[in-house]
């Protein structure tokens, strides 16, 4: 009789309530299992870890691509003998994935100890510049040593990891080694209504000028960051065969500034980098507070919560463009890389999550024979980490050896062709 109410029991029993039943009978053990196991797969895909794709590949690391015109004499007389740009890049193991990549770079870096001598620089306008020197030896007024001058990116400057890397290996070498810090960074106070931007070339220009007429023997090679390379390039398209420079390397550029700013503003891990980059630029400006709040929107400064924001209450204001689009269309690196005449390696990574790879001006810089452009599969945004203890960044050995490789070419006699009045 028992059995048979049981059974009763159990028909009149709804579906919902005999599912909840036997969910009731699996192990918690096996909920923490599944759940840890979605929780993996989600982080595995939002942090766009390649780890299953480096295993897959022996840890061989993926092909550099390069892009050049067919007739570049840049290919034909210097990256044809460069190892690097021809190899494959692997990161380092533990950090696979761009994000964290970039965060250890920003957040530890592994940076090499660099001393610097700090030159200050006057413009016309009245503004101020610090140079930084790597103190490996004094430049001498007939100095023939080639002589590199470094364009950090947005808000960094000579205390970056990545600067410290670059200019401490340029600086081991042999070379001369300079950091020309932007406006207001580095410690330096604002002395005049002049700021920078990613279109500003006016101070590279006069840096540029400055050490070619005070160094004129030395072989002059530049190297431009983030929006450093951006402003690089745009220099370097603007003077064309007036540039007194051998050779230059643009990193991870930004290239179109409005394809950036939409990319900064689509997913939420973009999203953060955004809040994060409008928070380095409004503690920029905090501490040129008693200038920016007479020159910009600075409730808008204030309340900044992307770069677009910022650039709308700040940077376009200040450089007089009529929208931030006009400002970002204007000054993008892309519309310049036709006047580009000097030797340029320009290398951005497919995975930065902050300069898309969707800027990349593939076609542009295939048609001209002055530009080799590298792209490699993973990166992220400056680090290019290799090797176990991730002491190492690729793109400076990539630049280290395309810059030693161009010195030694028939194509380092430009120089002596460019006349400027010093």
């Amino acid at each position: 009789m028992d059995f048979l109410n049981a059974i009763k029991s159990t028909a009149a029993e709804s579906p919902y309530t005999a599912l909840l039943r036997a969910a009731s009978l699996i192990p918690t053990s096996h909920y923490l299992f599944g759940f840890s196991l979605i929780l993996i797969v989600y982080l595995y895909n939002f942090l766009e870890i390649h780890l299953l794709q480096d295993l897959f590949t022996g840890f061989s690391g993926q092909t550099v691509v390069l892009t050049f015109n067919p007739c570049s004499q840049v290919y034909r007389d210097v990256v044809s003998k460069c190892k690097t740009l021809h190899g494959r890049y692997l990161s380092t193991p533990w950090l696979c994935s761009p994000h964290l990549q970039t965060v250890f770079l920003y957040y530890f870096g592994n940076s090499p100890a660099v001393k610097y001598r700090r030159q200050i620089f006057m413009t016309s306008d009245g503004g101020t510049l610090a140079l930084d020197w790597v103190t490996n030896a004094e430049v001498k007024q007939d100095d023939k040593n080639p002589l590199m001058i470094i364009v950090p990116g947005l808000t960094s400057d000579s205390n970056s990891a990545y600067i410290n890397h670059l200019a401490f290996n340029m600086g081991k070498r042999g070379w001369n080694v300079v950091v020309s810090n932007h406006r207001g960074l580095g410690g330096v106070p604002i002395t005049s209504d002049c700021f920078y931007n990613a279109g500003w070339t006016d101070d590279i220009r006069k840096v540029i000028e400055h050490l070619h007429c005070q160094y004129p023997e030395a072989p002059l090679f530049v190297v431009g960051t983030s929006i450093g390379a951006n402003i690089l390039v745009k220099y370097l398209g603007e003077e064309g065969v007036n540039a007194p420079i051998i050779g230059a390397a643009a990193i991870c550029s930004t290239w179109d500034l409005l394809i950036c700013d939409r990319f900064m503003n689509r997913g939420l891990v973009q999203r953060l980098y955004n809040k994060a980059l409008a928070f380095g630029l409004k503690d920029y400006a905090d501490s040129h507070a008693a200038v920016l709040s007479r020159l910009s929107n600075w409730e808008g400064v204030k309340k900044s919560r992307s770069v677009r924001d910022f650039d709308d209450s700040a940077t376009r204001v200040l450089a007089k463009f009529e929208t931030v689009d006009t400002y970002y269309r204007r000054c993008s690196a892309t519309n310049f890389i036709e006047g580009v005449m000097v030797p340029l390696i320009c290398v951005s990574s497919l995975d930065d999550p902050i300069c898309t790879g969707e800027a990349i001006p593939w076609d542009e810089c295939r048609l001209n024979p002055n530009v080799v452009l590298a792209t490699t599969q993973h990166g992220g945004h400056l680090p290019f980490f290799e090797g176990l203890a991730a002491n190492g960044i690729w793109w400076v050995r990539a630049v280290d050896e395309f810059f030693g490789a161009l010195q030694s070419s028939p194509l380092s006699q430009r120089k002596k062709e460019v006349k400027i009045n010093c």
